[in-house]
């Protein structure tokens, strides 16, 4: 089980093989039920990230070896996640036994995400996920995270860069 204590991040390479979509995605659910997400929010998170994984599993070394790195942090009432890959990049017109719709899939269940070309090769998806919370007792919003967030200094480094 992971807990999301005083850091609020998660930060994983795996070896870019299908056995690690599997782990990455509960290390990731399990990270995002720890910092709050409802079960909707849970099932979005779960399916963004298997998609991401999957395609830098499959696409981003051509068959070859190399590692898929996972960052998850907590900002404020946002979890984000970046799935980045030292592979060969993205390519318009690339080859692809796939249908082709996971990255609208990923649109669609996440509330915001980009991709980009990371400056040391390879790919980064990034993807935001908003976070509800329950009211409390007074009948406003309950928001824990936002004074931790907002005591401690702002960090000019969230990338699944190393």
């Amino acid at each position: 089980m992971i807990e999301v204590g005083e850091t609020e991040r998660l930060i994983r390479s795996y070896d870019a093989v299908p056995q690690t979509v599997p782990t990455a995605r509960r290390e990731l659910t399990e990270f995002a039920a720890a910092a709050g997400a409802k079960k909707e929010e849970l099932d979005s998170v779960r399916l963004a990230v298997s998609e991401a994984l999957t395609n830098a599993v499959l696409h981003a070394y051509r068959g070859g070896p190399g590692k898929v790195h996972v960052s998850a942090a907590v900002a404020g009432e946002e979890l984000w996640v970046l799935i980045g890959d030292d592979g060969f990049g993205l390519h318009a017109g690339g080859e692809s036994a796939g249908l082709g719709i996971g990255l609208v899939l990923i649109a669609e269940l996440t509330d915001s995400f980009s991709i980009v070309n990371r400056s040391s090769g390879g790919t980064e998806v990034r993807m935001r996920f908003t976070l509800e919370r329950k009211p409390d007792e007074r009948g406003g919003h309950s928001f824990p995270r936002s004074a931790f967030s907002a005591a401690r200094p702002a960090s000019s480094v969230f990338s699944t860069i190393r």
